[in-house]
């Protein structure tokens, strides 16, 4: 039942998601475009490439059964990437019309110039979601599978009928031109304001670099401090909505009935061997005593047997919540002492099922496969930004912010969640504990979300270094020339984020507020402040690659020569 209703919720509360997400986006993309039709195209991209990956899913969920959470998933995430890849081509398509190029001309300098930026931003959201797959449990393989599915169907969309779509539109593009915002539509801003916000931003930062990263470093770590509290496990029926039926009639047990009856976790003992053996049934019989002796058990213990007496079960309570710690620890007690006290010298297989039983093999899976998912994602990011920038120094940096990021999003959601600080406010339901599949998700989906945007600004201040050799100017110039998408972009992934944190399922509103805040934060206070900072202060060390390095590939995020072509004419 429980199961049914959370199946209900997730559908609804997706449609709620895009109710909010959607026209957010929408006004975001009409402020920055100007332009109606421009502004519609991303949102049209962005749902074909949720079809695409729903349809693909379904076919994969005819091999491997996926959870229902993946269609959410799927929405979510293929309305953030699939609006900002469209926005990354049409801004730059709209660019080169600007500047008087042709229509064929313009596309095919996007094409080398965004579309690369696209591609190679795709593929390093999709490489840190692999290291979901590494972790053998149906969450998280449903979870990446439906991720990584929706990350490829919105690059492929970008790159073949965006392009497409755009050959049609042609000028049409800015058709319906809005007032104020449209007035603007037809100049180029190659290279930023030199005036404006984020190049002050930026000067202001390099002349204060110390303490600049002192106060920004300071505010991200003091975020990231409540996770040391950071508790993971699974909501029971008591985090659902008052208004479910589920939820009413559990209240209604826990009310009348005193002991908390309400919340009882089934426990089942499953004996595999030959019954007719003596030594086996009393082993059983002595098993079953041990626990009705025990009061944390509930009730009188119950044992089944098949017709070919080969395999019985044995089935008893525990007055608690399935997901409670206590209930997990009942697991421990099981298998570590009264199994082997009661069947150890005996021929028979016992196993120790039901759901408690599952939590607990999930969360010594997830704190086993942890340090691999960690290893891989952080290790291959490391390989995809030494070949990028020719550099190891910048890696390490980029790796090291992102982690701030991630770190300052786990302690917020301890500290908004689990210790209840604006949760009120924010309309968040409180819980002992994050939902144990979160962390992790959070961990590879925010690390590519988060290098995304790193590969763009870098590359940015690559080119312009390689230009120039002038470090503080390259720094400024790389801020100011991609501030306007990053900070398109990035509002419009925290505005469908916030959409879906807008529901009632705690699940849903700790993986989209997560994310949300941690994209808000990476696309603020790491760009604005931490970014420029640490690069002055390195200077040119920032470019630093170890001679026995320099046989690694020449690999630019664009390409160099249209992209000089492009600015030059």
């Amino acid at each position: 039942s429980s199961a049914f209703e959370n199946n209900e919720l997730s559908e609804k509360e997706i449609q709620q998601g895009e109710i909010f997400g959607i026209p957010t986006a929408l006004l975001i993309l009409l402020a920055l475009f100007g332009a109606v039709v421009a502004a519609v195209v991303p949102l049209i991209l962005a749902a074909i490439s949720i079809v695409i990956a729903l349809a693909a899913t379904a076919i994969v969920g005819q091999i491997i059964p996926l959870v229902f959470f993946v269609t959410l998933m799927i929405t979510m995430i293929g309305l953030a990437v699939g609006i900002d890849y469209a926005l990354i081509v049409v801004s730059r398509f709209r660019e080169e019309l600007a500047k008087g190029r042709s229509k064929s001309r313009a596309i095919e300098i996007t094409g080398s110039t965004a579309n690369r930026t696209v591609f190679f931003s795709g593929m390093t959201v999709v490489l840190a979601l692999l290291g979901m797959l590494i972790i053998p449990t149906n969450i998280f393989q449903s979870l990446g599978i439906g991720a990584i599915l929706v990350v490829i169907s919105a690059v492929c969309a970008t790159l073949t009928l965006l392009p497409a779509v755009l050959s049609i539109l042609g000028d049409k593009i800015n058709f319906m031109r809005l007032p104020l915002v449209g007035r603007n539509l037809n100049k180029t801003n190659e290279g930023g304001d030199k005036r404006g916000f984020w190049d002050r931003t930026t000067q202001l930062v390099m002349r204060h670099p110390i303490i600049s990263l002192f106060l920004a470093g300071g505010l991200m770590l003091g975020s990231a401090a409540p996770v040391v509290d950071l508790n993971t496990g699974f909501n029971g029926l008591d985090s659902l909505p008052k208004d479910l039926q589920v939820r009413q009639a559990f209240d209604l047990i826990e009310r009348e009935f005193p002991g908390g009856f309400g919340s009882v976790a089934p426990v089942d003992i499953v004996i595999e061997g030959d019954l007719s053996d003596k030594s086996i049934a009393n082993a059983i019989q002595d098993f079953m005593e041990t626990i009705s002796l025990n009061s944390i058990f509930a009730g009188t213990p119950s044992v089944q047997t098949n017709s070919d007496q080969d395999l019985a079960v044995i089935t008893t309570f525990f007055a608690g919540a399935p997901a409670s710690d206590p209930a997990v620890k009942i697991i421990d007690l099981l298998r570590n002492d009264y199994i082997p006290n009661s069947f150890g010298n005996v021929d028979a297989n016992v196993y120790v099922t039901g759901q408690s039983a599952f939590n607990k093999d999930f969360f010594n899976t997830v704190d086993t496969y942890t340090i691999w998912v960690f290893a891989f994602v952080l290790g291959l990011s490391f390989l995809l930004l030494t070949v990028a920038f020719r550099s190891i120094v910048i890696p390490i940096k980029s790796i090291f912010l992102n982690l701030l990021s991630v770190g300052a999003a786990y302690g917020l959601l301890v500290l908004i969640f689990i210790h209840g600080y604006g949760a009120d406010l924010l309309g968040f339901e409180t819980s002992p504990s994050i939902e144990a599949w979160i962390p992790l998700f959070l961990f590879s989906v925010l690390f590519g979300l988060s290098m995304d945007y790193h590969v763009f600004l870098i590359s940015r201040i690559r080119e312009r270094f390689d230009l120039t050799n002038d470090n503080a100017e390259s720094v400024a110039y790389g801020l100011r020339s991609t501030a306007g998408l990053i900070t398109g972009a990035a509002l419009i992934m925290v505005a469908v984020f916030s959409g879906f944190a807008s529901g009632d399922l705690i699940g849903n509103q700790q993986v989209g507020f997560g994310l949300a805040i941690a994209i808000f934060l990476d696309a603020t206070i790491v760009r604005s402040i931490l970014v420029p900072s640490t690069m002055k202060l390195l200077g040119k060390w920032n470019w630093y690659l170890p001679p026995w390095l320099e046989w690694l590939p020449k690999v630019s995020v664009e390409n160099s020569e249209i992209a000089t072509e492009a600015k030059v004419n």
